[in-house]
């Protein structure tokens, strides 16, 4: 860390002043100086509904210049540092070649007019699981660096396959922890569409971790049969149904209580996982259905994670879309800042007032 030019940067900034849109936040600060240094990882070959999160961290980083730096629990938050590595363009390049394959592939399962031969299906297969170990093998690389300057890593995807290589990270450098992950998908099918490390994959293979003691997953909505069997035959896991928050809330339970009880079940050392479509359709964009979790309500789960001495040692946002209105990515730029900030907390680089 380069204390000195830290401090030079804090001392020019004005952060009530004009703020660049080319750094994360309008922020003065580089991956040197920076506390939190966030991973683009510009990748969502194997979304099989949409494509667009490939684009979430470029329209996350634009939208992130508007927002407000002033945190009414934390004094200075900005000043901790938070910094943003170069979106790579050649993963740019290589998940747009790879999605043209991957969506002639998805054309063939659903029916469409498109024929394969299986030799052709198996091609396509194999050279998209070896396109997504090389991009897991290089955020894997980059987490390990920033984890070796003592900061803390974040990934910002794309779609939820992206993060895997940091929580890999993360499993090599801690003896224990636990995911809290956010979402409304279980993502704990074994091989989806013959995919190995697919979004709808990551937390199934992050369960081969010993280290991994606890997996919460907080508002799921969409579990399969195999998930559900998967669910039950390992007690690591804990899932709560948005479902359930739901008829809790309308029978007089309060998030208060059921907040205490998500983070009862959750050790000291936690990585979070946060699905931006776990938030209610009106900040997660059109195509989200889901009726529940609001920012307020994550960012007040966060607090008390901080306040019950819990330390987030790294986290992931993903899923935001770079094919909407620029709201999309502006939630999605909130939420990475307070969650960032809460982070900082955690690690007794900020104070919540």
């Amino acid at each position: 860390m380069n204390t000195y030019l830290k401090k030079k940067q804090i001392k020019k900034f004005d952060p009530e002043g004009f703020r660049a849109s080319s750094e994360l936040f309008g922020l003065p600060f580089t991956v040197d100086t920076a506390e939190i240094i966030v991973i683009p990882v510009p990748w969502d070959v194997t979304s099989s509904l949409q494509g667009g999160a490939c684009l979430g961290p470029s329209a996350l980083l634009n939208a992130s210049s508007h927002i407000e730096l002033h945190e009414n629990k934390i004094e200075d938050a900005w000043k901790m540092g938070i910094a943003m590595m170069p979106i790579d363009e050649g993963w740019v390049n290589k998940n747009n070649e790879a999605r043209n394959f991957t969506e002639v592939y998805f054309n063939y399962l659903k029916g469409g007019d498109i024929q394969l031969s299986d030799k052709e299906i198996g091609i396509i297969v194999k050279n998209i699981n070896a396109l997504s170990e090389n991009i897991n093998e290089w955020v894997l690389q980059k987490s390990n660096e920033i984890i070796a300057e003592g900061k803390i890593p974040v990934v910002l995807g794309g779609d939820h396959s992206a993060p895997f290589g940091l929580m890999k990270a993360i499993a090599k450098k801690y003896d224990s922890f636990g995911v809290l992950q956010i979402g409304n998908k279980a993502n704990l099918i074994s091989k989806h569409q013959r995919f190995t490390h697919s979004h709808a994959s990551v937390m199934f293979n992050v369960l081969r971790f010993e280290q991994l003691t606890k997996l919460v997953q907080l508002g799921l909505r969409d579990v399969n049969a195999p998930e559900s069997d998967v669910i039950s035959s390992d007690n690591r896991i804990v899932s709560v149904y948005e479902y359930a928050l739901a008829t809790e809330h309308f029978e007089g339970m309060s998030w208060n209580v059921q907040t205490d009880r998500i983070i009862s079940e959750l050790p000291e050392q936690i990585y979070i996982s946060l699905d931006i479509n776990s938030l209610s359709p009106q900040l997660a964009g059109k195509s989200n259905i889901s009726p529940w979790l609001t920012y307020h309500h994550l960012v007040y789960l966060f607090e008390k994670l901080a306040l019950a001495d819990k330390k987030i040692i790294a986290f992931d946002l993903c899923e935001v879309s770079g094919n909407q209105d620029s709201w999309h990515a502006t939630i999605g730029a909130r939420m990475l800042y307070s969650l960032s900030n809460i982070t900082g907390v955690t690690h007794k680089l900020l104070r919540l007032k």
